[in-house]
Order: structure tokens, then C-alpha cells, then sequence
């Protein structure tokens, strides 16, 4: 912008005095034209009374010592006499303008391009009495020699009139633009500038304002979308149409290394599936996807976006479904262990009473087939019991209220409830350590020691023994169930919680087993948040704590 004014004025200037030079030059050319002409009337007029008192020979002496030029022209056009050419070399001046209005009007004159001379002459007539005609001519060098004279100080004052110009200019420009290049444009209304730019200054004000209103929108925004996508356990990420990451949530730079959360899409992730659903989503479908990483399953959701030129955006959305995946395929497993497990006593009470309605059975044998009837059906209803309670427990709590327990009686009734299959199992069943109470619900906890011990006995061995414990460690009670049994192998020891999972499928069936009692104490360690500690040895025994958090 400086240079345009600068330029404006400057030219502005430059053209100002153009204009004047030329109007001066031309008013100079006419006042120098017209003393000229005045000049050649004068002297004519005292040439002719000079001629006719002296004759051709006075006018001869002063041709010698005029500067001008004289000519004397017959009345037919012949030339009589010409103080600078010879006479006879010059043509008939009948024809010359000057000549032809003085024969008629007794004066003349004109101005043009002498032939004789080569340069523009003013030529100025009169007739003398005896009808000849007297000319006097004058150069238009002879006019303008102090004009020609005082040339290079014209070009000097011209020169020295730029350089002012120059200086003004830059002056003027400095003038002008300062209150404007001082302007403050955040707060517009405040510049003591030009009134021309009160109008331009206002509607600034106005635009800053909403600008202003619109920017505090867009970081409110903005930082409700941080907040947003930063508690996503979901990962977000949002792609160009280049393929370029344009943003990846807390969620993505865990899962994905942070030095490559930028970038290309392809700097992300390397997965197969993962780039097939980017890819798809860039070139305009939405699509869906699964991906597997470091033990752990996420489910991809790619979504198309039209952008305003060429080719899709994208928005991808990856779910970890890990514990879904997970829970789902326990459902399934656990729904087709409860039918496999519900359809085994089913099977058996349906087969005796078959056996008993159709009369097959002996009268002897119908006492033997209503026990077998009736334990199966005590098993199955102990298989519903512990469903039930495990669903109870999958809810997330227990219907009654924690209650002080004491744990050391707790296990002595649990000793006296199994004391009967103790004995016939040929195992000693002990309670030992000190009284110690914690706060849960008691028929949880009872059930848990009980499914402890219970299996402890089980799979015991003969002449063996099982003992509980209760005690603090650390200041946190616990219960410990220990036993001389066979003992768990280290490649089930982190199976033997699970639903329905048997280390000797065998041995358990015999032994009426539903293969839920350790996941209703994984269970319930949970609700009482209560952690497992599980030591064991193939041939050796098992040791199984239950540690309770610290006490106030």
C-alpha cells in the first residue's frame, strides 16, 4: 500500500508539473510569437521610411547590418533584393502568401518553413508606393535564443522540481499512512483516525466482536469435545480424505504407540483388517471389522463422510469387546455345560422310573432304583442351587445386607456339616487358628468355605486330612483350607475357577460334583472383595487362602 501511494502522489505530482512546463512553454511560445511579429511590423516599418528617404541604396546599407532578413519584390513577384541570398538565384515570390496580401491589402504576413533558409520564419509584408513590396522575415531560432540560452537551467529547475517531488511524496506518504498503519485492529473504535474511516473502523469493531463470540463457541466446543473423546474408553480417530490422521483420542494413542499416532493411516497400524476398513471408508462405504492385538479384541467401525471436494473423509471407531467376546463364549459354554449337566441326572431319573413303571425292576431292586432316583434328583437340585446362587453372584452383590462375621465359627460349621462325608472319606477334618471377624454375608462366605472343604475332601486321599485355618496376616484376615490330596497340576491351576471345569472328570462325577463349587467361591471372593491365593503340587496337596481386606 505505500508504495501505491507514494506512487499516486508521485505521479500526481510528476504529472502537475508536466502540465505546467507545457502550458508555461506554450504561453512563452505565443508571448515570444507575438513580440516577434510586433518586432518585424516595427522594424518594417522603420526599414521603409529608412528606403524611402535613402533609396535602394540606403536599403542596401542597412541589409549589410540587419540581422534579419530583407527581400524587396518587384509587383510581378520578381525579387529585386535580398540582404542574405542573390537575387537572381531566387524564384517568384508572386505566390508567397505574405507577398499576395500585401499587392492586395497593402500588408501581409505569414509563417512557415523557409525554403531558403530550411527553419520555420515569420515573414511580414508592406507595399511601398511605387508597388513594389518590402518583406521582413525573422527565424523562429532568433525568436527562442534566450529561451535555447536559459534550456539547461530549465532542466535543472525540472530535475531539482522532481527531486521535491520525490521528497514530498514520500513525505505526503508517510503523513497519510501513519494513522493508518498505527491503527489498532483488535480494538478498532479506540484510533483516532481519519473520519473517512469511521465507517470501516465500525464495522471492524462489529466484525472483531462477533469473530470474538465465535471463537469462544469454538474453544468451548472444542474443549467439550476433548473432554468428550478424552474419557472414551472407545478409541476415535478421524481420517482426511488423504488418508491423513487428522485426530486420535487418549483411547487410540494407548492402544497404538504414541510416535505413530500421526501421520499416514498407514503409520497406525499395520493389521490387515484394520487397513481394509479404512480403506473401505475412504472410498465412501461404511463398513465394520475385528481386530486382534496383544491378547486383547477390538471391534472396528469405519464410517464414510462426504467432503466438500474430491473423496471421503473417514471416522473410525475401535471397541475393545474383549470381556464381551470373552463373556459370550462363557455363555455358550455354560449354556451347553448346564444342558450336558442337567441332561446326565435327568437321564439316570428318567431310566429308573422307566424301569419301575414298566415293571421291570424286581421287588427287591425297587428300593435300590427310588435311592438312585432320589440321589440323582438331590444332585440335580444341587446343580439348580448353585446355578442359582452363581446367577445371584454374577449380578454384582447379594440381596442381604454384610453382617459382622466370624470367620473361626463359621468354619466349625462348616466342619460339623461335612463331618459325615469326612468320616466315610476316611480324612480328618480340623479347624485351628485364632477367631477373626469380617464384614460380609454370611451364607455367601459359609458356602464358600464349604465348597473349599468339600472339595478338599474329595479329592483327598485316604487316611488323609484337611484342615481349616483363620487368622490375620499383615493386619487382613483370612481363611486358609489345606489338604494332603492329590494335588492340582500348574497347567489347571488357573482353570480350576472356571465354570464347569473339572481337573478329573472322573473322579468328579463319581463323586457328585457340579463343577461350579470353585467358580461360586471365585464369586463371592469378588463381592467380598477378597483376594485368591492358590499353592498346590501334584501328589503334595492343595492350600487355598481367601485374604479379606484389612479391618479398621
Amino acid at each position: 500500500m505505500r508504495k501505491r501511494v507514494f506512487s499516486s502522489i508521485f505521479l500526481t505530482a510528476l504529472v502537475t508539473l508536466l502540465v505546467t512546463v507545457s502550458l508555461l512553454l506554450a504561453a512563452v511560445h505565443v508571448g515570444l510569437t507575438h513580440d516577434l511579429r510586433d518586432r518585424l511590423r516595427d522594424e518594417c516599418s522603420y526599414i521603409v521610411v529608412a528606403s524611402a528617404e535613402g533609396g535602394e541604396e540606403e536599403l542596401r546599407r542597412i541589409g549589410h547590418v540587419y540581422a534579419d532578413r530583407i527581400t524587396l519584390v518587384a509587383a510581378d513577384g520578381t525579387v529585386l533584393y535580398d540582404n542574405q541570398t542573390d537575387a537572381v538565384t531566387m524564384e517568384n515570390h508572386a505566390a508567397r502568401p505574405e507577398i499576395a496580401d500585401a499587392l492586395a491589402n497593402g500588408v501581409g504576413e505569414s509563417s512557415r518553413l523557409s525554403d531558403t533558409l530550411a527553419e520555420q520564419t515569420y515573414y511580414y509584408a508592406v507595399r511601398l508606393n511605387d508597388g513594389t513590396v518590402l518583406r521582413v522575415a525573422s527565424t523562429a531560432d532568433s525568436a527562442f535564443g534566450a529561451l535555447s540560452t536559459a534550456s539547461p537551467w530549465m532542466v535543472l529547475i525540472v530535475l531539482l522540481a522532481l527531486l521535491v517531488a520525490v521528497l514530498l511524496a514520500s513525505w505526503l506518504t508517510h503523513v497519510f499512512l501513519a494513522p493508518i498503519v498505527t491503527l489498532d485492529l483488535h480494538e478498532p473504535l479506540k484510533n483516532d483516525a481519519y473520519d473517512e474511516l469511521s465507517p470501516l473502523l465500525h464495522r471492524m469493531d462489529k466484525q472483531n466482536r462477533r469473530i470474538a463470540a465465535q471463537l469462544r463457541e469454538l474453544e468451548r466446543r472444542q474443549v467439550e469435545f476433548d473432554d468428550i473423546t478424552a474419557r472414551m474408553d472407545e478409541g476415535l480417530v478421524l481420517f482426511s480424505a488423504q488418508g491423513e490422521i487428522l485426530f486420535a483420542n487418549r483411547a487410540v494413542r494407548e492402544l497404538f504407540p504414541k510416535d505413530t499416532a500421526a501421520g499416514s493411516y498407514l503409520t497406525l497400524c499395520r493389521d490387515a483388517e484394520y487397513i481394509r476398513a479404512v480403506e473401505t471408508a475412504l472410498g465412501g462405504e461404511s463398513t465394520h471389522g475385528r481386530m486382534e492385538r496383544d491378547g486383547r479384541v477390538y471391534a472396528l467401525s469405519a464410517n464414510a463422510v462426504e467432503g466438500t471436494g474430491q473423496g471421503h473423509a473417514a471416522v473410525l471407531l475401535v471397541v475393545d469387546i474383549t470381556e464381551r467376546d470373552q463373556a459370550e463364549r462363557q455363555r455358550q459354554e455354560f449354556t451347553a455345560n448346564v444342558s450336558h449337566e442337567l441332561k446326565t441326572p435327568l437321564t439316570s431319573i428318567m431310566g429308573y422310573a422307566e424301569i419301575v413303571e414298566n415293571g421291570i425292576a424286581r421287588p427287591e431292586d425297587v428300593s435300590r432304583f427310588a435311592g438312585k432316583i432320589r440321589t440323582e434328583a438331590m444332585r440335580l437340585l444341587q446343580l439348580i442351587e448353585d446355578i442359582i446362587r452363581l446367577s445371584r453372584l454374577d449380578e454384582g452383590g447379594s440381596p442381604l445386607p454384610f453382617e459382622p462375621v466370624e470367620l473361626a465359627s463359621l468354619c466349625g460349621t462348616v466342619r460339623d456339616r461335612l463331618a459325615h462325608k469326612a468320616a466315610e472319606q476316611q480324612v480328618t477334618l480340623s479347624v485351628q487358628g485364632a477367631p477373626v471377624t469380617v464384614s460380609g454375608e454370611r451364607r455367601t462366605l459359609e458356602q464358600m468355605v464349604f465348597n473349599l472343604a468339600d472339595n478338599a475332601i474329595t479329592y483327598n486321599r485316604p487316611q488323609g486330612s484337611v484342615t481349616l485355618e483363620t487368622g490375620t496376616e499383615n493386619g487382613a484376615p483370612f481363611v486358609r483350607v489345606s489338604d494332603t490330596g492329590i494335588g492340582i497340576a500348574p497347567a489347571d491351576q488357573q482353570r480350576v475357577f472356571e465354570r464347569f471345569y473339572r481337573v478329573d472328570k472322573s473322579h468328579s462325577r463319581a463323586s457328585g460334583g457340579t463343577g461350579l463349587g470353585l467358580s461360586i467361591v471365585k464369586h463371592g471372593a469378588a463381592l467380598h472383595h477378597a483376594q485368591i491365593d492358590l499353592q498346590s503340587a501334584l501328589g503334595e496337596g492343595t492350600a487355598i487362602t481367601l485374604r479379606f481386606p484389612k479391618t479398621e
